[in-house]
């Protein structure tokens, strides 16, 4: 796959769904694209067929002459295009019919289906942009969030890749001053050990603060999952609905309503956050019911962050304290939900010893939250402990520069590790020969991450995770 292949490719470049979507794009990319355009593609009067020009015309079948659609051509020829190959694009009616006929023409006139990513590995392997850009390219598709998208974005942009290829020249160049002094040591003046010993300071420091971005990058990308749980009737789908602001979850005086995991997907302080309203947890009889509560301990065991919910105006109780000590083992916060119904001194009795019984360790502000969700109050609060305890965990996603993923804090990590060796080299004063082995240990791992050294295997795994059009 780490060929710059030379046959024409062919995929549906946009989203198809049935009965939605006004534009539909057919993207081809390669030596035959405009040959193959020009078999297809009827336009009227005098258009020119230039690049970077849009045509307006007909797409036709070339042996039926049957007209398949109407649409727009747009020519995009090498070198000024995301492949850097020639690139030519149909922009049909949306939905499924018409963007199929004509990808299937494309492919009768001798384009290949593509593969997922291929043309993003076609730009990267043709030199248009590096690794971690074709990376923010799937994440900027995936992005859940404006601060994951703005994350992308600046990948996309060099913000990762620049300060990579900074480390790797300045390590290139202490090898190159090294290496010298090793086949020339006669002829060049003594080696500055401490000038070296601060540029591989000064690059670890900086490797040091991309990989600290780790979590946040994971964080933006996948984001949190949050359990609601709880004993039934306490308003567990009262909260959704009020944090959602939407009616996602039925309500009413009955427990045990919710009989399944009901999600909803929300952003909190940039943080992709999926909410999950889980099922009553008690015992019971009821079949259909059982099996509600056994998701809801499975969907309690999969989150990143439960919400113990509990009716303030009932106190906390043993069936409270059961559920707690079948999640002790979360990350966990206490709702104390139905506030506008607990008198002053119910919620008094929450923090006395003898009659609260509340688990000591969540008794603190961004621990046990207050809430009315039938009002609803107490939202803000809630969301404000949520990106609290994510700080805590050193885990913030507003506001980043950069965000790297696990692949190339895998890397940093052995480039960081190289250079240690390297300082510990010449602490113990080992010959010239032992510091370069591991500077080209580090070299190589930061060549990974942008793609200037990077195996086939590597490639594969990363563009496998495309879209077919992308």
């Amino acid at each position: 796959m780490n060929a710059i292949a030379k046959d024409t490719i062919a995929a549906i470049a946009t989203a198809i769904v049935p009965q939605q979507g006004s534009v539909g794009i057919v993207r081809v990319s390669g030596s035959e694209s405009q040959a193959i355009a020009r078999q297809l593609f009827h336009a009227p009067g005098s258009q020119l067929w230039d690049s970077h020009r849009i045509l307006y015309g007909q797409i036709r079948d070339p042996h039926s002459g049957e007209i398949v659609d109407e649409a727009l051509l747009l020519l995009m020829l090498a070198p000024r295009s995301f492949t850097r190959e020639d690139v030519a694009e149909f922009h049909c009616h949306g939905g499924i019919i018409a963007v199929q006929r004509v990808l299937t023409l494309c492919m009768a006139a001798g384009a290949r289906l593509a593969q997922a990513g291929e043309f993003t590995l076609r730009a990267f392997l043709n030199g248009r942009i590096d690794l971690t850009q074709a990376e923010s390219v799937a994440d900027l598709v995936g992005a859940q969030s404006p601060a994951a998208a703005q994350a992308a974005l600046a990948g996309l942009q060099g913000k990762l890749a620049n300060p990579i290829r900074d480390f790797r020249t300045t390590c290139m160049d202490t090898l190159a001053e090294i290496e010298a002094r090793v086949d020339f040591e006669d002829d060049l003046p003594p080696l500055d050990e401490i000038a070296i010993r601060q540029q591989i300071d000064s690059v670890m420091a900086g490797i040091a603060a991309i990989e600290a971005t780790v979590g946040e990058g994971e964080l933006l990308r996948s984001g949190l999952k949050v359990a609601i749980v709880g004993q039934p009737n306490v308003g567990k789908s009262s909260l959704l609905n009020a944090w959602s602001q939407s009616d996602r979850a039925i309500v009413t005086d009955l427990p045990g309503t919710t009989r399944d995991v009901v999600e909803s997907q929300l952003v909190v302080g940039g943080i992709p956050i999926q909410v999950l309203d889980t099922a009553g947890i008690r015992d019971t009889t009821d079949t259909v019911e059982r099996i509600g509560v056994d998701r809801s301990q499975a969907a309690a065991q999969q989150a990143d962050l439960v919400l113990l919910t509990f009716d303030a105006s009932q106190g906390w109780t043993d069936a409270d304290q059961d559920i707690y000590q079948r999640v002790a083992d979360r990350t966990l916060i206490l709702i104390a939900n139905k506030q506008d119904l607990a008198t002053e001194t119910q919620l008094q009795h929450l923090f006395d010893p003898l009659r609260g019984n509340l688990p000591e360790e969540l008794l603190t502000a961004d621990r046990l939250i207050f809430t009315a969700a039938a009002q609803p109050r107490g939202i803000p609060d809630l969301e404000r402990a949520i990106l609290k305890l994510a700080r805590t965990r050193q885990i913030c996603a507003a506001d980043i520069d950069v965000a790297i993923n696990q692949r190339q804090a895998a890397a940093l990590t052995r480039a960081r590790v190289a250079l240690d060796r390297v300082r510990q080299t010449i602490d113990d004063a080992l010959p010239l020969d032992f510091w370069t082995i591991d500077l080209r240990d580090a070299i190589r791992a930061l060549g990974e991450i942008t793609g200037e050294e990077v195996t086939e295997s590597i490639l594969d795994r990363i563009f496998s995770r495309f879209c077919i059009g992308k």
